[in-house]
């Protein structure tokens, strides 16, 4: 089967398996949502906690995986581009949850201390990362010394979000529009251990599902003349956040609006690792020195995005243009703009 001989895969035979891995991504995200909403009742995390911390990883995975392959292959530009490429298509999917919810601005609605310490941890994560190529390119066993800084700084930042949750120094004022985090009734809820094994299970599908990608975008690449930052940003990083924007509209749905914006963010934060295991895994020298000139410029656009998006958590606009936030508006706006100057 064509499927288990990557190497020899045509234009259509890596198309197919990109669509067939980009299915997979969509169900098992879309399923995952489900399973984190009713661990962060069972367990008592909370939602913004669950969302940035089990479905922020979760559903990220499989973006993870398709970088590290890529850096360990000699794909460098790949491999970052689909890191910095996720985190800002899956800041635009927030806008885009933000347009589905009409009862208000979903930042909001989903007023949370937590999901305010995520992102500022995510804009200071990008940061360093921006930063990292400014630096000496000098390397200890591979490794550059900006990667332990960066997953030192992840872990740290992630026990601040959790303190945040359990005991907040700071409360949003509460409107008739805010949705506070209310637990469903967990006695109609599946036993926990069925659902940390279904949580498990999920989580390693997506990560199969993104391993499978890497051969496929590579291919594309090689193929179509495209350059590895355009297949990363608008092909494997939008296909990897799929599970983002099924998982935010879905949440939104179910009226879980923290869990929607923490899980946005939270993936965010977590998918600048992305780069950081693409350091670990490429061994031709550092991966921060090896980023284009235009994944650069994806990484300074993102820290805008989300810049713009504090200051919208911090306003909290009941509606704006179009009965949505005026961040989502200038979001939007921003990422279509990084698009047309990407493909120009």
């Amino acid at each position: 089967m064509f499927l288990l001989e990557p190497e020899g895969w045509s234009l259509g035979q890596a198309l197919i398996a990109f669509a067939l891995c980009a299915v997979v991504i969509a169900l098992a995200g879309t399923r995952i949502t489900g399973v984190v909403d009713q661990l962060a009742d069972r367990t008592g995390i909370g939602e913004a906690a669950a969302g940035a911390v089990l479905l922020g990883a979760a559903t990220s995975l499989g973006g993870s995986v398709l970088s590290v392959t890529a850096a360990w292959k000699g794909h460098p530009e790949l491999a970052v581009s689909n890191a910095v490429g996720g985190i800002a298509v899956q800041t635009f999917f927030l806008a885009v949850a933000d347009m589905v919810y009409r009862r208000a601005n979903l930042e909001h609605a989903a007023a949370s201390a937590p999901n305010m310490m995520q992102n500022g941890l995510l804009i200071c994560l990008l940061a360093v990362i921006l930063l990292a190529p400014m630096l000496p390119d000098v390397t200890f066993w591979g490794i550059h010394p900006v990667t332990p800084v960066l997953f030192g700084f992840y872990i740290y930042g992630v026990r601040l979000v959790q303190g945040a949750s359990k005991e907040p120094m700071w409360k949003p004022t509460i409107t008739g529009e805010t949705r506070e985090d209310a637990p469903d009734d967990t006695t109609l809820m599946p036993a926990v251990s069925r659902l940390w094994i279904e949580f498990v299970i999920l989580m390693l599908i997506l990560g199969l599902a993104g391993w499978a990608l890497e051969p496929s975008a590579t291919t594309i690449s090689r193929e179509t003349a495209l350059s590895q930052t355009v297949v990363g940003v608008m092909l494997t990083a939008i296909s990897t956040s799929i599970p983002e924007l099924v998982t935010s509209l879905a949440a939104v749905r179910r009226g879980a609006l923290t869990l929607a914006v923490g899980g946005i963010i939270g993936g965010n934060a977590f998918d600048t690792l992305f780069t950081a295991a693409s350091d670990l895994a490429y061994r031709d020298g550092s991966v921060y020195h090896a980023m284009s000139e235009d994944a650069l410029f994806w990484v300074a656009l993102t820290v805008l995005m989300h810049g713009i998006l504090m200051m919208g958590l911090i306003r909290r606009e009941r509606q704006g243009p179009g009965r949505i936030g005026a961040e989502s508006v200038a979001i939007l706006v921003l990422y279509l703009t990084g698009v047309f100057l990407l493909l120009r």
